[in-house]
């Protein structure tokens, strides 16, 4: 707020009355006696070295200026009178007090990022020539959630996507402070500047909520923004890449900083969340970071053995050696031939073997067939199925 009349935001943050030892209502003469009197005890030349006088003389000398100069006086009381007898906190933006929330003033008076705030409302109420717009706290921006369907190749590589997102965003009216352009503002009567209001949960505890009257911005219009009927928000629609990396799951969600909506005054933006969704292979299932096969083999690959040849993923055919009496389901692992791994190496490919039976048999298969069950007509096949049902 600076001003012609030498008026300081950082003022509001210091109780000058204390400084002096005086009351608020002190008269002149009892100012100027306290001035002098504290002046002579911690005057640098009677306390040379001491570090912690020299500071005190340094207040005191401040505090005489505002409050014993009968205008400036006037103006800070006017001052510390709109929140109902001052603020807490120190002279760097410490803590205010109202109603017994805590914020920052260093927010209010627009001493981060740039300015605004109530600076510029108190520069306008005391002639300062403040830019008479007041800005509340940078607010971060809305998370967004989408959806996306990729391969069951692409999960495994890593793709670029383009997204089509339509996201909460600053009203592009009012950018944001929900009040009518060209409309002053002035503070919440919710929550007295706060942003936030303390609500009673049950067992007695308190917790607090954002303020219902001015959304959290601290700051209320007498007159809503036509745009967004005051509160402050609008949509944008946008198309972002999104990377997603080589590995990911069906149902899986990836966080994509910073990629959603767009922060207020000055806030960052929210972070996007993408969740995968995978389409399946004909062929290839995964397994965590391994991909899974069916293997049909006849019944003589199967009891006499074979050597089988399997397609992998991407890659070039590989051998897979079934023995002399595998069993219907049994799983061999080709190792390196799987899902790629959050540490770049890839997982194993595992082949399950089906035997397969087939649905019509010619005249020679039957009589070879006939003949293997004449040979094997002696072999008590299910006789521990009636031993150990007993």
């Amino acid at each position: 707020m600076s001003s012609n009349d030498g008026m300081r935001p950082d003022w509001a943050t210091k109780d000058f009355y204390k400084v002096l030892g005086v009351s608020k209502d002190a008269g002149e003469a009892d100012i100027k006696k306290a001035y002098r009197k504290l002046a002579r005890e911690n005057h640098p030349d009677s306390n040379p070295g001491d570090d912690a006088k020299h500071e005190k003389f340094k207040a005191v000398a401040e505090a005489y200026d505002v409050v014993g100069d009968p205008s400036k006086r006037k103006k800070y009381d006017e001052m510390r009178s709109l929140y109902g007898g001052g603020f807490g906190g120190s002279a760097g933006g410490g803590g205010f007090n109202a109603g017994g929330h805590g914020f920052d003033l260093s927010d209010l008076f627009g001493q981060r990022g740039g300015g605004g705030g109530l600076g510029d409302m108190f520069g306008d109420m005391f002639g300062g020539g403040g830019r008479g717009r007041a800005q509340s706290r940078p607010r971060k921006g809305s998370d967004v959630e989408t959806s996306a369907t990729i391969s069951f190749t692409d999960a495994l590589d890593g793709v670029t996507i383009s997204l089509r997102l339509t996201s909460d965003a600053a009203c592009e009216t009012c950018h944001g402070s929900g009040g009518k352009p060209g409309t002053k503002p002035h503070i919440c009567p919710t929550c007295e500047g706060a942003g936030f209001v303390s609500a009673t949960a049950g067992g007695g505890f308190a917790m607090n909520e954002t303020c219902p009257a001015c959304g959290g911005r601290q700051l209320v219009y007498d007159e809503k923004c036509p745009t967004c009927h005051g509160s402050g928000r609008g949509t944008s629609a946008r198309s972002i890449q999104a990377r997603i990396p080589a590995g990911v799951k069906d149902g899986q969600k990836i966080r994509l900083r910073g990629k959603g909506g767009a922060g207020e005054n000055g806030g960052p933006a929210g972070d996007l969340y993408v969740t995968v969704k995978v389409t399946p292979h004909r062929v290839f299932g995964r397994k965590g970071d391994n991909l899974t096969i069916d293997v049909p083999v006849s019944f003589d690959e199967a009891a006499l053995g074979a050597e089988v040849k399997i397609p992998t993923l991407g890659g070039s055919p590989v051998t897979l050696k079934v023995p002399a009496g595998t069993p219907n389901g049994r799983t061999f692992r080709v190792r390196g031939k799987g899902a790629t791994k959050a540490d770049g190496s890839k997982g194993d490919l595992l082949a399950t073997v089906e035997v397969h039976v087939p649905a019509r048999l010619d005249d020679t298969a039957r009589e070879a067939l006939e003949a293997y069950r004449a040979a094997m007509a002696g072999t008590p096949l299910r006789s521990n199925l009636f031993e150990e049902s007993r």
